[in-house]
Parts: C-alpha cells; structure tokens; sequence
C-alpha cells in the first residue's frame, strides 16, 4: 500500500509538473508573438514613411529594417522628418 501512496505521489507530481511547464511555455509563446508582431507593424509604419517622403526605398535599406529590434526601429521613426536624405535615417 505504501508503494502505491508513493506511486500515486509521484505521478500527481508529475503531471502538476507538466502542467506548470505547458502553461509557462504558452506564456512565453503568447509574448513572443506579441514582440514579433509589434516589431513587423513597426517595420511596415517606417517603411510606409520612408516611402511617403524619400520614395522608393533600396532593397538594401528593407534588408537592414527586416534584421533590426523592435527599439532600432522606432528609434529611425523618429527621425524620418529630421533628416534630409533616406541614408541619413540611419547614421
């Protein structure tokens, strides 16, 4: 009998366990793909600007905006009616 109690411990414990583990990986999952797509609407708000002041915007410039963080983006937002020239954007 003392061996089932421990048996029946164990896999009671196991499953609170994995339970716990699914629900912190799907809350991990859930922020992440808020940041992912926080980041792709910030790409898209500074290419849409990019294109309404200076343009056509070079591949090269979509290339830099499709590796950048979330905060390089806003960052470069801010400065698209400071500067003059699309380069500028990013010095």
């Amino acid at each position: 009998m003392t061996r089932n109690s421990a048996q029946e411990w164990k896999d009671m414990h196991h499953q609170v366990g994995l339970r716990e583990g699914l629900e912190q990986g799907l809350a991990q999952g859930i922020e992440r793909g808020v940041e992912q797509g926080s980041t792709a609407e910030a790409r898209n708000i500074l290419l849409r600007q990019l294109r309404r002041r200076f343009g056509e915007v070079p591949a090269e410039i979509e290339t830099r905006l499709n590796g950048a963080s979330r905060e390089q983006l806003e960052d470069w937002i801010d400065r698209v009616y400071e500067v003059e020239t699309v380069a500028a954007v990013f010095d």
